[in-house]
């Protein structure tokens, strides 16, 4: 029996060495990766956060680190929906064919470019706008050298298929020439109402498109992935009669969008998935697994998965705010960019309206914990927030007298609890604790060891995040047009 044990025992361990794990951690959905030299950048879709399109560099594709954004500003033709940035590297400059809302219009594809990866990017503006909206541009040579740029017609946003077209680009990335063609549509039932986010690699005379099809976010997400292949870029294309060749397995769901690489010489593929413990909340993070051509021209995708030799699940992350600029953590909601001042080692920010107001880094995990210590004012109030976006959050925040906690749901507001505090002049550290997800609690503290927690009833809060991302825990503050809510330090726990 005692043999048996060790024999599991031993099973288990080897099993989850090899379990597949994630390379980028939280929200990082649709993500494009290119090599510059022996280094790897990636980026990913911020949709309504900003600033746009975080960029992530390595020089293994296991081990990320953030260097910046590809748009620190947001572009002046579009206002939100920043999606699926497709990297491109050519002749030594850079390239970004993104997706983004054109104000009064639609989605559309654009294209920006820069010297390096980690930027300054120059916006070009848009290339295609169709009526339905068009989105996930891939750009690729054909067979004669010629550049083309494939993306998907938004056809399922109103209730119509949804074709993959292409069409010749100029020279100069800025505007697409000739007339465009199908290459093909959601026909099959494993497809259901979509095919999106192509990737095109060559091999062996023939082209293959890596694709996305179906449901692609929540927790009833059914998006696997297929492939088909052509002689000429422009088609006849087929379908490989075996897709979908990429489906949920192991810890992870829905797997899909992503972006051919080489490494040492081997395929791999980076793409997104959900953790099926955190879901929804976490949002779709990035994985990396291997792929090979078969005798017949197919392409399958390998038990070959990449992921950092150490992969903590534990581990805090501190901002003094002791810095000239915002720390790349950060983000905020593309509908109130915060004007905040850092200085003396403290961060304030400015109250523009009656809106709260924010800024928030991504979770990795089910289970976190984030402190806020903030300077009390006599009206601004300050504290800590979990944010799925600007209508929807759940957050304590305090004044010199008091804390109250509020939840918001499709822009309404509810008090869940208003209590007293006696700060004595000296700062108030403000947490919040989330187990399994959704178990949310808030606690105070004058001293920043000895919490008291915040008796409220347990709310709800799995209405937060939206359908295309996850939730952001972060600082917030609230209060009349003009004050300024000042925070000392921010602490963030993965558990």
């Amino acid at each position: 029996m005692k043999k048996l044990s060790i024999s599991l025992l031993l099973l288990l361990l080897v099993c989850s060495a090899h379990a597949q794990q994630a390379v980028i951690r939280g929200d990082f959905a649709d993500p494009s990766v290119i090599q510059v030299g022996n280094t790897y950048y990636a980026a990913g879709t911020s949709s309504n956060w900003a600033p746009g399109f975080p960029v992530m560099k390595s020089n293994d594709l296991k081990t990320w680190k953030q260097t910046g954004s590809i748009f620190p500003d947001l572009t002046e033709w579009a206002d939100y929906y920043y999606w699926a940035p497709e990297l491109n590297y050519e002749n030594g400059k850079v390239y970004v064919y993104y997706t983004a809302h054109k104000k009064g219009g639609n989605l559309c594809v654009g294209v920006a470019s820069a010297d390096t990866p980690e930027g300054p990017f120059k916006d070009h503006g848009p290339l295609v706008c169709q009526e339905a909206g068009s989105i996930d541009g891939f750009p690729i040579r054909d067979e004669n050298n010629k550049l083309h740029l494939i993306w998907k017609e938004d056809g399922n946003s109103v209730g119509k298929p949804t074709p993959i077209w292409i069409q010749e680009i100029n020279e100069e990335k800025t505007a697409l020439v000739g007339e465009k063609k199908e290459l093909f549509r959601n026909d099959t039932p494993w497809e259901a109402n979509l095919v999106e986010g192509v990737s095109v690699i060559k091999n062996n005379g023939y082209f293959y498109a890596i694709y996305a099809a179906a449901g692609c976010c929540g927790p009833g997400c059914t998006y696997a992935t297929g492939i088909a292949r052509a002689k000429s870029l422009t088609g006849p294309w087929e379908k490989f009669e075996g897709n979908p060749i990429l489906t949920g397995q192991g810890d992870w769901m829905c797997p899909g969008h992503g972006t051919a690489v080489k490494y040492q010489g081997k395929n791999y593929f980076m793409y997104h998935a959900y953790d099926k413990s955190s879901n929804k909340y976490t949002g779709r993070q990035a994985l990396v697994r291997g792929f090979e051509f078969t005798p017949d021209n197919w392409l399958r995708f390998t038990d070959e998965f990449l992921a950092p030799a150490e992969s903590p699940k534990t581990y805090t992350a501190t901002d003094d705010f002791d810095k000239d600029k915002l720390d790349l953590q950060w983000c905020w909601s593309v509908f109130n960019k915060p004007a905040f001042e850092l200085k003396n080692g403290r961060i304030g920010m400015q109250i523009k309206d009656d809106r709260e107001l924010f800024i928030a880094r991504r979770i990795e995990g089910p289970n976190y914990e984030a402190t806020v210590e903030t300077i009390p004012a006599k009206s601004a109030m300050t504290g800590v927030a979990l944010v799925g976006d600007e209508k929807n959050l759940i957050y304590a925040v305090a004044k010199q007298d008091s804390i109250a906690v509020t939840l918001v749901k499709d822009g309404a507001r509810s008090i869940l609890g208003k209590f007293p505090v006696v700060t004595k002049g000296k700062n108030l550290f403000i947490k919040m604790q989330v187990k399994n997800n959704t178990d949310i609690s808030f606690h105070y503290s004058i001293n920043g060891a000895d919490f008291t927690p915040i008796n409220i009833a347990k709310p709800d809060i799995t209405f937060l995040p939206p359908w295309d991302r996850a939730v952001r825990a972060g600082i917030i503050t609230k209060g009349t047009e003009g004050e300024v809510g000042v925070v000392e330090k921010f602490v963030f726990k993965n558990q």
